[in-house]
């Protein structure tokens, strides 16, 4: 039976993909991909020549009852993002959703995504978790991390390098100064980082040094 398979890819380091979602990807009818001048990477590096579609946020919404049709019709389709996870921060959810609401099989496979390294990086407690994602680029930053002001488990964040800075003076401004945080960045990379310390020590670091790449931050919850 044909379905639709959630694909993870790595963040960074092209060895960090399990045999499995090589072979899925090397046997389904079709690809969608986030980005397929990114997807072209990966799949010339390891010789996979399953056409590719691109899919990502500005026409996910256009394309999905096409892609259940197709699926419906007898391809499997396997989708991935520019990196990690889909639908974890990155397209995939209408899609997941709407073939669920048409009896379609869906299997995500296991594999990369940027927090977890980051959150066991971070050495602070990881048994409980929330996984925050981005803060709204504009309105409504402050109102959000005032929410999670008492929120007592170790959460996650994703950040541009563009607004690292004014995000943890925006954390230590609302959740102090001194709560526990570390910041990684370029994960599996050749300059993968992990600078750990307050929020204060954190923001006053960046801007003495222009942060660069994929950045996840982890801070701690309050005691």
């Amino acid at each position: 039976m044909s379905k639709l398979f959630v694909v993870p890819t790595p963040i960074g380091n092209l060895r960090d993909i399990t045999y499995r979602a090589v072979e899925v990807l090397g046997s389904t009818g079709l690809i969608l991909a986030e980005d397929t001048r990114q997807a072209a990477k990966l799949l010339s590096h390891y010789k996979i020549n399953t056409p590719v579609l691109s899919h990502h946020m500005f026409n996910e919404h256009r394309t999905v009852e096409a892609i259940c049709a197709r699926i419906l019709s007898g391809t499997s389709i396997a989708l991935i993002s520019d990196a990690g996870t889909p639908g974890i921060s990155d397209p995939g959810f209408l899609l997941v959703r709407s073939c669920i609401e048409k009896g379609i099989e869906v299997e995500t496979l296991p594999g990369a995504s940027a927090f977890l390294p980051a959150l066991v990086n971070s050495g602070l407690p990881c048994e409980r978790f929330c996984f925050e994602g981005f803060f709204p680029p504009k309105k409504g930053r402050n109102k959000r991390i005032a929410t999670l002001a008492d929120e007592p488990r170790t959460m996650i964040f994703y950040e541009s390098p563009y607004r690292l800075v004014r995000t943890l003076e925006d954390l230590a401004a609302i959740l102090g100064a001194d709560r526990r945080a570390s910041v990684s960045r370029e994960l599996t990379k050749i300059y993968e980082e992990t600078v750990r310390g307050t929020l204060e020590s954190l923001a006053a670091h960046y801007r003495e040094h222009t942060p660069r790449g994929e950045i996840v931050i982890i801070v701690a919850g309050k005691k």
